[in-house]
């Protein structure tokens, strides 16, 4: 196999021969998609192992859930819905402790105008990750995930209401986290 068999394969043939058993196109799918895939992975861990440990129980998944797939969709979307919701079952799994929740009367806004242009996105990776978990979480189903308080709040098991003040505590502390690192 070569990358040329990659792109001149559909989905759909790929799907067939996965369904199928054959092992063959069990790899090419993985190929195809596992960079992404891990790169998706690590948006919700910091730590490399963590990031595998996930790809590997998402494609698990996928490979089991194949035959669902009912092409209403890319499946890369399909597929990293599957990793992301692997990446949230193992932030449960992983968590041993609550977080309070913390509430927010009145602060002041540090001000981060030019230093954002500074940062690279492992920069900003690396300071999201840095974040409680919760608050880190809200913010990246949010700001890179794009679901809504509503979604979230299903999700993560919370109220809309704790979604939104994560979301706001997320903010404030990655602000002050680039106000922080770049003086």
């Amino acid at each position: 196999m070569n990358k040329e068999d990659l792109h001149t394969i559909s989905d759909e043939q790929l799907i067939k021969g996965c369904i199928s058993g054959d092992r063959k196109y069990q790899e090419m799918l993985y190929r195809k998609f596992a960079d992404k895939m891990y790169n998706v992975s690590l948006i919700y861990t910091d730590d490399e192992d963590e990031a595998c440990d996930i790809l590997q129980e998402g494609f698990i998944k996928v490979f089991r859930k194949l035959d669902t797939f009912r092409f209403q969709g890319s499946l890369e979307g399909w597929i990293r819905k599957i990793v992301i919701n692997t990446a949230l079952e193992f932030y449960r799994r992983k968590k041993t402790e609550r977080e309070f929740q913390d509430t927010y009367e009145y602060f002041v806004e540090p001000k981060v105008d030019g230093i954002l242009e500074k940062l690279n996105a492992d920069d900003i990776i690396k300071l999201v990750n840095q974040l409680p978990s919760k608050a880190a979480l809200v913010l990246k189903l949010y700001a890179i995930e794009g679901y809504n308080h509503k979604e979230i709040a299903e999700i993560m098991d919370i109220s809309e209401g704790t979604s939104k003040s994560q979301l706001n505590r997320a903010r404030f502390l990655f602000k002050e986290a680039i106000i922080k690192r770049n003086g």
